[in-house]
């Protein structure tokens, strides 16, 4: 928090004023993302396509960048290691399924064991069928949508039904986003991903939450001012905060892009787009939605005078 003395208090940024640019930006978003799903489709992971999966223990540490240069040149495609359990002698190795029946697996498997050597135990071995693969597609999908409308009814319970469907369609924008950027780019889709998309949800109704929050309290308090005012200053008092939350996120995912290895590759990928369009998304499609309903502002007698305040203030910012 010592960072935030740092940053501007005070913004008088027009965000509800160009909410019909900033639709027309989440519409190509929108559009362009459905269209890189329709065209390229998702460049699943081993997780999702099946293939053989090893868990292996060595003698010592595991030099996972060696055996992953070992692996690598087998030509079996893509070969993913993990490390696992405390000691870090314990690797879990998955390779893709490879062209042809259950023979050609077994020809994999027996390569994948030589090309590891004597020294390595191999504990346990599986090969997994593209059924297991097709029903944790289904399973992640139901996840993504599940946590996406239990956000919703969040949203609602908290505050009223026009918030709930604001932070319903700035979710869906930034899912259907990630979706398309790992479309656009061919980037490999795993598991991981989808824990990171379930994780950019979060951030995003977070940002969402504390700019509807504002916007409750600022009801209270100006009961008289029009509600386009009042949306605009609702996310220019919450936007050195939500700044602050973005950068602060972005240095971690970032340094986790580049020293995290490639196991983290796709999940830092994601969150760091992710944190870059739920930021827009809580700005310019939660707040500017809210213009299209019929918000009450509350009936109570405090805030008057914070209302006097803040119009006098304004107006010496246009005298000057």
């Amino acid at each position: 928090m010592a960072l935030l003395k740092y940053m501007p208090q005070k913004f008088n940024f027009d965000f509800i004023g160009k909410r019909m640019i900033a639709f027309l930006v989440t519409a190509v978003i929108m559009v362009g993302s459905v269209a890189a799903l329709a065209v390229n489709g998702l460049n699943f992971g081993i997780d999702f396509r099946g293939g053989l999966l090893l868990e292996v223990r060595t003698e010592g540490p595991a030099n996972l960048a060696q055996m992953r240069q070992s692996l690598g040149g087998l030509g079996l495609g893509e070969v993913a290691l993990q490390g696992i359990g405390t000691n870090g002698d314990e690797v879990m190795i998955r390779v893709q399924r490879q062209e042809g029946g259950e023979e050609a697996q077994l020809a994999a498997l027996q390569q994948v064991r030589q090309a590891l050597g004597d020294d390595v135990q191999i504990r346990r071995t599986e090969v997994v069928g593209p059924k297991v693969g097709a029903e944790l597609v289904r399973d992640g999908t139901l996840a993504i949508a599940l946590s996406i409308l239990a956000i919703a009814a969040y949203v609602w319970f908290r505050f009223e039904w026009q918030f709930g469907v604001g932070a319903l369609v700035a979710t869906f924008h930034d899912v259907i986003a990630t979706f398309g950027f790992f479309a656009l780019t061919g980037m490999e889709f795993n598991l991981t991903t989808v824990a990171a998309i379930l994780t950019i949800a979060g951030y995003s109704i977070n940002d969402t939450v504390v700019s509807y929050d504002r916007v409750r309290e600022n009801l209270r308090k100006y009961k008289s001012m029009p509600l386009l005012d009042l949306l605009n200053l609702s996310a220019n008092e919450t936007l050195s905060r939500t700044l602050l939350t973005g950068v602060t996120t972005l240095l971690a995912v970032v340094a986790l892009f580049f020293f995290g290895g490639d196991v983290l590759r796709g999940f830092s990928a994601a969150m760091i787009f992710g944190v870059v369009i739920g930021t827009f998304s809580s700005i310019y499609v939660a707040m500017p939605i809210l213009v299209y309903f019929n918000l009450r502002h509350s009936d109570s007698g405090e805030g008057e005078e914070e209302e006097e305040s803040e119009k006098a203030k304004s107006e010496e910012r246009a005298a000057g």
